[in-house]
């Protein structure tokens, strides 16, 4: 018999399905036996078993289980210093073979952070990171002469957040590289921005491994460099910041470093280090960013030493060494963020959002980022006006000479300015570049008239902004108010400005008018021909603060007269006489007609609105 017919169409929640109890049994006796063989010393093939279980498992709750009954165990054995260095022949090939079991568990975690359940991508990132933890602790243990971080397993990790890997489950459904949003959220508040360690150690690995792939290869991985870098809040400021670390032994207090005095020879410190023998040559970020060190006498050169002669564990204290690293990443990620390129332009945009209060603060030396800030003000639009935000930052603070800026600017104000989303950050930025009294007043005049003759064609918010943009210029520079006062501003016929003039010292704008802001007294919005009436008034009003004006939107404005208080009722009814139209017609285009008895003139579009005949 056929089931009762639905209304509504089956639910996209997939239905719940029966755990197999034997594949959860043979889990839990896998995990008995192995704690036993490791606590005996016996045999421990049964973690391949354990292993093969869990790459095989297609139910996530099988999956889990495995993948934390493999935890419990890989940290027992390397709790009991089975994964350490030394021993006879037969112990290497006891502890190769278990490395490659958990090189293999290690892999299959991997994958699981691009897997379709939430809880399994969440549950391998906290593995990876807490087997991180041991690994390193154990390593230091057999290299008692200082705190050691075990390297190869965290560049594993790195790899994984950003090549992302495709999980062994599922693995046909999966065609996005991206890291997922509760992935990139897990990580960024558990480790990224809580501990230094992790954060030096992942911003030096992504650097090695963004210099080592091709974009062809890995054309997701600047993405998710960039979702992970915008996201960093915190960055130590100062030497005593740094004190959080995910890895309890690397906050042990390091030896003083060497330094360096004039003739070239090192004075050592009480305690002398030796570099890590698994560091390669990929650590020359120390040297490549750091200064040559200048002598002015016989003492010792400064209260540091250079930064490439710090060892792993020096460097991890040293703020210089932070910022290296820091400095690193994001000069072999800014080249990568190609504006041409498919989804680059919104990269570069999103780079250019921070750049001037999160990234350029913490550089060694700002200036290398200059080719790349002046590369993307060149390409002009969005891009650009958001690139004038941090070179305005290297030009002020870090005293970055740009030839030309304000011809630059002044290419800027294009008939698309005053229709971005971001024109309330450009004309913060602007007021500030013309802000001082040293400029020439035909420069002045050029930005004043070009933004004049753009408000005739923009929003109301738009020219809510001009407004008090030009009062304060005028009234900041009074020798440009014969603009306002010119008696033939009413012929726009006559007007001596140059609009196809790149060079505003060359426009003629000083000898023209604001006759296109007296045009707005007649505006249909209240406010704006209320605002523009400023200019008929004397100067005696202090400036405007632009913030007050630099929000509005359509919105903003809507509700600002619809919540205006109405002193004096407007007229709501028009009265017309039966002779008379909304719409007059010339007399020769009259056409008369008569229907059900009465007469109407053809052309009147209103009346024509109801007439059912």
């Amino acid at each position: 018999m056929p089931g009762p017919l639905r209304s509504l169409p089956p639910p996209n929640k997939k239905r719940k399905i029966q755990d197999d109890p034997q594949t959860m049994q043979l889990i839990q006796r896998l995990e008995a036996d192995l704690t036993e063989a490791i606590s005996t010393n016996s045999s421990l093939n049964p973690l391949a078993d354990l292993l093969d279980l869990a790459l095989r498992s297609k139910e996530a709750s099988e999956t889990s289980k495995a993948i934390y009954a493999l935890y419990r165990v890989f940290v027992l054995i390397i709790s009991a210093e089975k994964l350490g260095l030394g021993g006879d022949e037969a112990a290497k090939v006891v502890k190769t073979w278990l490395w490659d079991r958990l090189n293999a568990y290690v892999d299959f975690l991997g994958g699981l952070l691009k897997d379709q359940e939430k809880t399994l991508r969440i549950s391998a990132l906290q593995i990876l990171f807490s087997l991180q933890k041991h690994l390193s602790t154990s390593y230091s243990k057999s290299v008692p002469s200082q705190p050691q971080f075990h390297n190869s397993h965290f560049r594993k990790i790195v790899s994984f957040l950003l090549l992302c890997p495709p999980s062994t489950r599922h693995r046909a459904t999966q065609k996005d590289a991206t890291i997922d949003s509760d992935v990139l959220h897990q990580f960024h508040e558990t480790w990224f921005s809580i501990y230094d360690d992790i954060r030096w150690f992942f911003l030096r690995d992504a650097a090695t491994l963004l210099n080592s792939t091709s974009p062809q290869t890995s054309p997701k991985l600047p993405h998710n460099l960039l979702a992970i870098l915008e996201c960093l809040k915190t960055f130590p400021t100062e030497k005593s910041e740094i004190n959080s670390w995910w890895v309890s032994e690397m906050g042990a207090k390091p030896p003083k470093p060497k330094r360096v005095s004039k003739k070239g020879g090192e004075v050592a410190s009480s305690e002398d280090e030796k570099e890590p023998q698994n560091e390669g040559d990929e650590d020359d970020w120390r040297k490549f960013f750091d200064e040559e060190p200048v002598a002015k006498d016989d003492k010792l050169q400064g209260p540091g030493a250079r930064l490439h002669k710090l060892t792993i564990h020096q460097s991890l204290h040293a703020l210089a060494s932070h910022r290296a690293v820091f400095t690193r990443a994001w000069l072999s990620l800014l080249p990568r963020l190609s504006i041409i390129e498919k989804d680059g332009k919104a990269l570069t945009t999103r780079a250019l959002n921070i750049m001037h209060r999160g990234v350029i603060p913490h550089l060694t030396r700002p200036v290398l980022v200059m080719d790349w800030v002046g590369a993307s003000v060149d390409y002009g639009g969005t891009v650009g006006l958001l690139a004038l935000n941090a070179l305005f930052v290297l030009m002020n603070e870090y005293n970055l000479d740009y030839p030309s800026f304000y011809t630059r600017l002044y290419a800027f104000l294009d008939r698309d300015v005053l229709h971005l989303k971001h024109r309330a950050r450009f004309f913060r930025m602007t007021e500030l570049f013309l802000s001082s009294t040293h400029l020439p007043a035909n420069l002045l005049a050029s930005f004043v008239k070009r933004l004049s003759r753009l408000s005739l064609t923009a929003p109301p918010a738009a020219i809510i902004m001009v407004v008090p943009f030009t009062y304060n210029i005028l009234k900041r520079h009074p020798a440009l108010m014969s603009m306002i006062h010119r008696a033939d501003s009413e012929n726009p016929s006559n007007d001596p400005f140059l609009p196809d003039e790149v060079d505003p010292l060359h426009t003629q704008a000083h000898l023209s008018s604001l006759w296109e802001l007296l045009s707005h007294r007649s505006h249909y919005h209240a406010s704006v021909a209320t605002l523009v009436k400023i200019f008929s008034e004397a100067f005696t009003k202090p400036s405007y603060a632009m913030e007050d004006f630099l929000d509005h939107t359509y919105g903003t404005l809507f509700e600002t007269e619809a919540n205006r208080k109405i002193k004096k009722d407007p007229p709501f009814s028009l009265e017309m006489g039966q002779d008379k139209m909304m719409f007059p017609l010339a007399p020769e285009d009259k056409i008369e007609r008569e229907v059900g008895g009465e007469v109407h003139v053809e052309g009147d579009v209103v009346n024509e609105l109801w007439l059912f005949a």
